[in-house]
């Protein structure tokens, strides 16, 4: 049976998830995600990270890639659920909102999600992610 959802994170610079987070303001944005079989953004803000580079910024990493000290960055993370025959198209959408072409881009994560249940009804699967029936 293939999964029926999706979960996509995002995990990039602070500055990369504000300026996203400032377009899911807009209707357009919203509209755009909902398409994409998006019900649902959390954002998490003040984690701490690095990437293949250790921390290290562009002059640096070119200086010195074979420094191994880590320098642990301010990042945010994005989780989204959707439909997974829609991950792709979502993924092409977040590559463009969030690309920059330089270090600190970020990393996007798919991982398949094996059920939702919604604690208040105990609905579960599609159920749980549309209006409640009992609502």
């Amino acid at each position: 049976m293939a999964t029926e959802f999706s979960r996509v994170e995002i995990m990039s610079g602070m500055d990369k998830v504000a300026n996203f987070t400032e377009k899911l303001g807009h209707a357009e944005c919203v509209k755009q995600l909902m398409k994409r079989g998006v019900s649902g953004v959390t954002i998490y803000n003040n984690v701490i990270g690095c990437g293949i580079q250790h921390g290290l910024n562009e002059v640096e990493y070119e200086l010195s890639p074979e420094k191994l000290a880590i320098q642990l960055l301010p990042k945010s993370v994005v989780t989204i659920i959707c439909e997974s025959s829609k991950v792709d198209d979502l993924i092409e959408y977040l590559k463009l909102e969030l690309y920059t072409g330089h270090i600190g881009d970020g990393k996007i994560f798919v991982s398949d999600v094996t059920n939702i249940i919604r604690v208040r009804t105990g609905e579960e699967g599609r159920d749980a992610l549309k209006a409640s029936s009992i609502d």
